[in-house]
């Protein structure tokens, strides 16, 4: 059979293809080992760090939302490094300080297992254990954008959202790992030896796995549109700091990706750290069995996200957005009654189907954010309607939900907390334009044209 007339060589698309998959594995690679971290933290906040760190009180959720301030503080250091990595991102390249925050968040996270308890150095312990959570949230801000980029630049236009949704599949992969860590070391040691040191393991296992994520990173280059958008800013030589100018130039796009953020981010820290403390101090569930429930999730939660990434090519982004907005509305309504019931089947479909929700807003998130900015600024553009959210959505989640807890004694008032922020974000999906099978490069054409004070030609969307 003839090679139809336009289309690649079998040889060549095989190349293409291959190549991609090692952009794919280095981006998964790096997200795997930051998420690790970063989730691990969320996890031992609820088992360990309200009882490390923290003095004893009265009530056991008191020191929890102690415990899950220092958790948000992480969120708060996450857009500071969302907009330092992506304005040097968008100057130098994704590949340079992907690698730059992979050393970071292991250097911190493994510190963080090195810390004095609060019973040998008072609230100092704390203050050391708020700094180290910076420092890990700051590289964190900057991993997303960087991991995202890398995969979805170097794309197929009409297989954007599948390719990039699988570093958002590194995200259960990273918690997945933190997960079996935490299970294996709360089923070999006594509740006292995990307590006194056993927690610590975990933490500075992260130095090996940095290592192989670090490795694997080198292996990469930057997408042929970036290191053109690259040459061409090197001969404007402009000044400006990329959130500022993305800012001005592109408003509708930041705050459209920061309402399509809100609830979905929200909904994540409710299922998978949230209901960690609701498990445990309501229903009074094992260490053990929470942990087994939230590896069984997440295993789920990984094989979820490729396949709605791949929903997204074929009927759009919008459509696939709106579904994950509207069943996350209804999750606490039933989830929490389901938790209550104390049956382990019922609390793990009410744990998973909570997080197959969310991976219809997860997976075709950096697609859609991708293809709202052009490539001189999309680092910038993305890290920006990302990561600043975070501060009023995932970063609080945990605390309001707790504390809504702690005075209602119920969770209705949390259902109806996750139904409003649905609220927010399907206005900002109505808000949205569709963007399934649009050219980057048309992105970048209609952005230079702009620049000229030419009217820009709209960016071309096959059929």
């Amino acid at each position: 059979m003839s090679q139809s007339v336009g289309s690649p060589p079998p040889q060549k698309a095989a190349d293409d293809r291959s190549a991609l998959r090692r952009i794919v594995t280095a981006s998964m690679a790096g997200t795997v080992v930051e998420w690790y971290e970063f989730f691990l933290y969320g996890t031992a906040a609820t088992l360990v760090f309200s009882k490390v760190f923290f003095p004893a009180g009265g009530d056991e959720l008191d020191a929890i939302i102690a415990a899950f301030v220092t958790y948000a503080v992480g969120f708060v250091a996450r857009p500071l490094g969302g907009l330092v990595f992506g304005h040097f991102g968008d100057k130098y390249g994704r590949k340079k300080l992907l690698q730059f925050s992979l050393i970071l968040v292991g250097i911190s996270t493994f510190l963080m297992g090195c810390l004095p308890t609060f019973g040998q150095i008072g609230y100092l312990a704390p203050a050391l254990l708020v700094a180290l959570r910076f420092l890990q949230g700051f590289a964190v801000g900057g991993e997303w954008g960087g991991a995202v980029l890398l995969v979805a630049e170097h794309s197929p236009n009409k297989s954007r959202a599948f390719w990039s949704s699988w570093p958002q599949a590194g995200v259960p992969v990273g918690n997945l790992v933190a997960t079996i860590v935490l299970l294996v070391l709360t089923t070999t040691l006594s509740d006292a030896a995990f307590l006194s040191w056993g927690w610590r393991v975990a933490f500075w296992l992260s130095a090996v796995i940095v290592l192989v994520g670090y490795y694997v990173r080198t292996k990469v280059t930057d997408a042929p549109i970036f290191v053109a958008a690259q040459q061409e800013a090197e001969q404007v030589k402009t000044s400006s700091f990329s959130a500022v100018e993305v800012l001005k130039r592109y408003p509708r796009g930041v705050f459209t990706a920061m309402g399509l953020r809100f609830a979905e981010n929200i909904m994540y820290y409710l299922v998978v750290t949230f209901s960690i403390t609701y498990l445990k101090v309501v229903v009074k569930a094992d260490t053990a069995d929470i942990l087994w429930w939230m590896l069984a999730a997440h295993a789920v939660h990984f094989a979820a996200i490729p396949l709605v990434g791949r929903l997204a090519d074929r009927i759009g982004r919008r459509p696939v957005y709106f579904i994950g907005a509207v069943t996350t509305a209804t999750w606490g309504f039933f989830a929490f009654p389901l938790m209550n019931t104390g049956h382990y089947g019922v609390i793990l479909f009410a744990i998973i189907i909570g997080l197959v929700f969310h991976a219809f807003m997860y997976a075709p998130q950096p697609a859609i954010m991708a293809e709202m900015f052009p490539t001189r600024m999309r680092y910038s553009g993305v890290s920006l309607g990302y990561q600043v959210t975070s501060i009023v959505a995932g970063s609080l989640a945990p605390i309001i939900a707790a504390s809504l807890l702690n005075r209602f004694d119920s969770s209705l008032p949390i259902a109806i907390y996750l139904a409003a922020a649905c609220c927010v974000t399907l206005v900002a999906v109505i808000a949205a334009r569709e963007t399934r099978g649009i050219s980057l490069e048309s992105i970048d054409a209609a952005d230079a044209a702009a620049n000229l004070d030419v009217a820009p030609r709209k960016a071309e969307v096959p059929a």
